[in-house]
């Protein structure tokens, strides 16, 4: 008669056969102290766990996206930062705020949520949802799409998604106007869209979902404040065509999960 433990180590390697091409992550969590008139930080990202230059540099490149967020700017990606350093800094933006006006200055508060988009033996996204507030009428909610080559861990750069960047943002408009209801021969801003000089462009944080690949325009991208965050998903069954050699043959293999 079979032990029970048999049966553990057959479904371990079952699970194992599975998820092979799947990294592991695990929770990297981080708050804030709990003080009156301390900002209000809380941070749960994915971290990469195998010990690999693969990993180094995927942690790396989410640590200093959530150091960009906090600082509201764009950061050196010839610098590596932790994310206790961006925190610091955040605290230190707001004590020197407070010194300049102690009598105007809230609470201010950062909330990042990260989680997986999509990820196969080829490529890696992560989602990043944020909200900060450092006074004013209203804080900014912000969603961004970090998209890797698990093969070098290196961040794409979404030109480098495409063959054709021009083709996909072609192909982008067209679902663009559908979903939106904007006749091909009116202006993009027929409806009350801002883009610049009335002409269509992707937005700057495109990612791959189970879906498709999402184009999101986050809040005063091209919209107001009031309208939230503007998004179209493009089927990879439409977009495959205009993505690179290895990105493409990688979707053609993929079951995707409803």
């Amino acid at each position: 008669m079979k032990t029970p433990s048999i049966y553990i180590v057959i479904l371990v390697l079952l699970i194992g056969c599975k998820n092979e091409d799947k990294l592991t992550l695990a929770p990297q969590i981080f708050s804030g102290e709990n003080c009156e008139g301390c900002p209000q930080i809380s941070i749960n990202i994915p971290q990469v766990l195998e010990e690999t230059r693969l990993a180094e540099n995927i942690n790396s490149s989410i640590s200093n996206e959530i150091t960009s967020i906090l600082l509201f700017e764009d950061t050196d990606n010839s610098q590596s930062y932790t994310i206790e350093e961006g925190i610091e800094a955040f605290k230190k933006e707001h004590r020197e705020i407070t010194k300049l006006y102690q009598d105007e200055v809230e609470t201010w508060e950062a909330t990042i949520e990260g989680d997986v988009s999509y990820e196969d033996k080829n490529m890696l996204t992560i989602i990043l949802a944020s909200y900060l507030y450092s006074g004013g009428a209203h804080g900014y909610e912000s969603i961004r799409f970090l998209n890797f080559e698990k093969k070098t861990g290196k961040k794409l750069k979404n030109y480098e998604l495409f063959k054709d960047e021009e083709a996909f943002k072609n192909l982008a408009e067209k679902a663009f106007r559908k979903a939106e209801g904007i006749a091909e021969n009116k202006s993009i801003n027929a409806t009350g869209f801002m883009f610049e000089g009335e002409t269509f462009y992707l937005p700057e944080n495109l990612g791959f979902t189970k879906e498709g690949i999402k184009l999101l325009y986050n809040q005063y991208e091209v919209a107001s404040y009031a309208d939230g965050p503007i998004e179209i998903i493009i089927p990879y069954e439409s977009a495959k065509s205009h993505l690179k050699g290895a990105l493409k043959k990688a979707l053609a293999t993929t079951t995707f999960e409803d």
